[in-house]
């Protein structure tokens, strides 16, 4: 596939994801990088959103819960460009019964090519990079080839 650029803002949109075993540990790391989050956009699926708001002084634009279809309103703010980065603490140990949307959640997050972090290393290594605070230009699908291409 055709690819075009898009820039990452330095005032990014983020999604904060955790499954049920991993909400504590998101929600202590938000706790510690509360002043550098607090200057973008954050978004999360429903009871990780409300976790976040209730014990931060973050705003969290909160979708509805990862297995109601949380995961893919994410997805789909993913796949409109209006997502930067994913933070996206899964259990890999535990299956849960809506693994099938984690994986598309995550395929997505691959295929348009935004920063994810599945565990906290991760998080802290994307957060301490030097393209936290600029703005990033990164290659994604050119869909409007792609469709152009098919007629």
């Amino acid at each position: 596939m055709n690819t075009t650029t898009r820039i990452i803002p330095a005032s990014k949109h983020i999604a904060l994801v955790a499954h049920d075993n991993c909400k504590a540990q998101l929600l202590k790391w938000v706790g510690a990088k509360q002043e550098q989050l607090k200057p973008h956009t954050l978004y999360a699926t429903g009871t990780t959103g409300h976790m976040i708001q209730k014990n931060t002084d973050l705003t969290v634009i909160s979708m509805i819960s990862g297995p109601m279809g949380g995961d893919q309103q994410i997805g789909s703010l993913i796949s409109q460009g209006s997502l930067d980065m994913l933070i996206f603490f899964w259990d890999p140990l535990n299956s849960v019964p809506h693994d099938p949307d984690v994986k598309a959640l995550l395929r997505i997050a691959s295929v348009w090519n935004i920063p994810v972090a599945t565990n906290q290393a991760t998080a802290d290594f994307l957060f301490a990079s030097e393209c936290m605070s600029g703005e990033v230009e990164i290659e994604i699908p050119d869909y409007e080839k792609y469709l152009s291409n098919r007629t």
